[in-house]
């Protein structure tokens, strides 16, 4: 499998997170990886924003291209390891998502987008156009509120928000994981209002009966690595 680094700017980024049982996300997830909870309790999040200046590293900024993405994702723990596990990542681009299937072994699905900033905040919608896929909508604006802050490394922002590896899991049952360089997040509480969302359906879950829990960035410089074979010795 051929991987590369890559960077990018994070923008308008906005993590909508639900509380949910630990022993409901674990029969989502394949064997290997065991959720990784925040006293006690697992979290669905979904995540809309822009990946701007996408390139592989060493590239010039300016040859980047943007593109949008939405995904829904949980918080996982293998070999004593914390990351992000995703169940679906949505992107406009047919060569992205390819791309992204092959080298990292994500489930990106091909959707068409728009990102508009309102009077009421950054419009954020989605319509997955993925042939043999389920229907997944998505229409939501959000916006900050109150002052900046950075999350401590004990809170929960900072469990949501402060994630350096994301793991998967290939069609041959290997683990693989890509690290993620960035410095520490900007946040604001934010204001989500949402018009649809079926992403938690195409998904398999039920929408959760709870509140979410919502932060916004404007922005972040991100790198990274290419997608590993995960070994035990990697790991010492």
């Amino acid at each position: 499998m051929v991987s590369a680094s890559f960077a990018f700017s994070w923008r308008r980024v906005v993590f909508i997170n639900w509380p949910v049982e630990a022993e409901l996300l674990a029969s989502h997830l394949p064997g290997p990886f065991a959720v990784h909870t925040y006293d006690g309790t697992g979290w669905l999040t979904i995540v809309p924003f822009v990946n701007a200046e996408t390139r592989p590293l060493g590239v010039p900024r300016r040859l980047g291209v943007d593109l949008p993405e939405l995904n829904l994702r949980t918080y996982v723990v293998h070999d004593s390891d914390p990351g992000v596990y995703f169940f679906s990542l949505d992107a406009p681009s047919v060569l992205a998502v390819l791309g992204a299937r092959f080298t990292h072994c994500l489930p990106y699905y091909y959707a068409q987008m728009s990102v508009d900033n309102g009077t009421n905040g950054i419009r954020f919608r989605s319509r997955r156009r993925h042939p043999g896929s389920r229907p997944a909508s998505y229409d939501a604006t959000y916006r900050p509120t109150g002052s900046s802050f950075t999350a401590g490394p004990d809170s929960l922002s900072g469990f949501l928000t402060d994630r350096h590896r994301l793991y998967t899991q290939s069609q041959n049952g290997d683990i693989r994981y890509t690290d993620i360089e960035h410095e520490s997040w900007t946040l604001y509480d934010a204001r989500v209002e949402t018009t649809e969302n079926a992403l938690f359906q195409a998904n398999g879950f039920d929408h959760p009966d709870t509140e979410p829990v919502c932060y916004y960035s404007p922005s972040i410089e991100v790198t990274t690595t290419p997608s590993k074979h995960w070994e035990r010795t990697a790991q010492e």
